[in-house]
């Protein structure tokens, strides 16, 4: 969230402004350090109510505040399929490893554990799948023999923090088209 905030404030995602940050957890840290910056922030506790009645709670706040993309940075739960109808190609999603390899949690580990020499981020399009929709961008980052979880965790954060901001700045712009799963860019 907050390497989006930046890339916004610098003008790195023209036309784009972060209308509201939204957190299901009250002691989030991200939500001080937007309030810190002055954005507009709300927390919708999950605790005792369905996904979908959540969601669409969730839902109402974005449309009060008439968000046109959603960004999901830190947000380990599956959104319903109420949430993704209303926002259907328009939330997406960073995910630590080369999509469709390792998908869900734990992705660090299950790359050491496999033994690839290659791993990265991808931004993609939230669908109804587990990190399977529409790829948008990727970044590929090398796998050391001594890597631990932790420093190889490192070193794609910070490919993240780079490749969340250009992929928004494409679906900001328009200048890409679905094409079954596959983000292409326009000229």
């Amino acid at each position: 969230m907050l390497a989006l905030a930046d890339a916004v404030d610098e003008g790195r995602i023209p036309g784009a402004e972060i209308a509201l940050v939204v957190s299901d957890q009250a002691n989030a840290a991200g939500l001080d350090r937007a309030c810190e910056r002055g954005l507009n922030t709300i927390v919708i506790q999950r605790h005792g109510r369905s996904r979908e009645e959540h969601d669409r709670e969730i839902v109402a706040s974005l449309k009060e505040k008439k968000i046109e993309i959603v960004c999901l940075a830190g947000y380990m739960r599956l959104l319903s399929t109420y949430f993704i109808e209303r926002y259907r190609n328009h939330i997406l999603n960073i995910h630590p490893s080369l999509l469709p390899a390792f998908p869900g949690l734990d992705a660090h580990r299950q790359v050491l554990e496999r033994g690839v020499k290659w791993t990265g981020c991808t931004v993609h399009f939230v669908d109804e799948t587990l990190d399977g929709g529409p790829i948008i961008a990727q970044r590929a980052v090398p796998v050391f023999d001594n890597d631990t979880e932790e420093t190889l965790a490192a070193r794609i954060l910070e490919q993240e923090h780079q490749l969340y901001a250009e992929a928004l700045t494409l679906v900001v712009s328009g200048k890409y088209q679905i094409a079954g799963r596959r983000v292409l860019r326009k000229n």
